[in-house]
């Protein structure tokens, strides 16, 4: 029966002026497995070759895979032509690229935060895979509350910041996708009340909804800021002026300038 369906097949491409470049999509179907790869039949009298190493990774993983490829009829990415051994060498590898960076590319357009499972950490950051290519959110792009601490296999929010296929560059940010989830939460020049997580030289660091924000010194007053520090402490309620918002680098700024606060105190400017 699968013999007279590929017959079939190779009637019905042989109506057709088939002819070949590098680069085609071609359809076939796998009909023989050798040592080092597959035979797969296109419709023409050059016979295709799908090397081990041009297997999906997925496929791969998949127990007694090369049993279950036999009789297949599916997809190829056509590589090459090898003339001295006149046969096309075919990839279901490089077809699962292409097509997973065509919906990366529709994902990053239309905005999505993910639910991603890291894979490996490291100094620099976390690696995840999103249709199964690697990607990576460096350290400065991980919302880190209550010194949080992201480890292997951990699920975490975050949203593309960088999608480059020619530099196989996939950047995605964990800050970027909590600020996106709560943006409806926080408005330009509106007075909230943060709490605060840490005192820096050039700053304090205040969460907001679960949102990171930064309360720079030059926001503050160099003159009051040392006074500032003496007045709250960790944990304290700040009310404090929301004057820029960056969603895609998710970066929050705030400001006290002539803004009453909860300890009774006010700074005068």
């Amino acid at each position: 029966m699968q013999k007279k369906n590929r017959s079939r097949f190779k009637e019905i491409l042989n109506k057709y002026n088939y002819k070949l470049s590098d680069g085609d999509i071609v359809a076939g179907t796998i009909v023989y497995h050798e040592k080092a790869g597959f035979l797969v039949d296109i419709g023409t009298n050059t016979k295709g070759y799908l090397p081990q190493e041009e297997i999906s990774i997925d496929l791969k993983r998949q127990k007694n895979h090369y049993l279950t490829l036999i009789d297949t009829t599916r997809d190829f990415f056509l590589v090459t032509q090898n003339i001295k051994k006149n046969q096309y060498i075919l990839s279901i590898k490089r077809l699962d690229y292409i097509r997973a960076w065509k919906r990366i590319k529709q994902l990053y357009l239309e905005d999505i935060v993910f639910n991603l499972q890291i894979k490996h950490v490291n100094k620099g950051g976390v690696i995840i895979y999103l249709e199964s290519i690697q990607g990576f959110i460096p350290n400065s792009h991980l919302f880190r509350l209550d010194n949080k601490v992201y480890i292997k296999n951990m699920q975490v929010k975050c949203k593309l910041l960088t999608a480059n296929e020619n530099g196989n560059q996939l950047i995605l940010s964990n800050k970027s996708a909590n600020l996106l989830i709560s943006k409806h939460k926080l408005k330009l020049g509106e007075l909230v009340y943060g709490k605060l997580i840490a005192i820096k030289s050039y700053g304090l660091f205040i969460t907001i909804n679960k949102v990171k924000a930064l309360l720079h010194i030059s926001e503050i007053g160099y003159k009051y800021f040392n006074t500032l520090k003496t007045i709250v402490k960790i944990g304290s309620l700040i009310k404090v002026k929301v004057i820029h918002l960056n969603i895609k680098q998710g970066l929050v700024s705030l400001s006290i300038k002539n803004v009453k606060n909860l300890s009774n105190h006010r700074l005068q400017y």
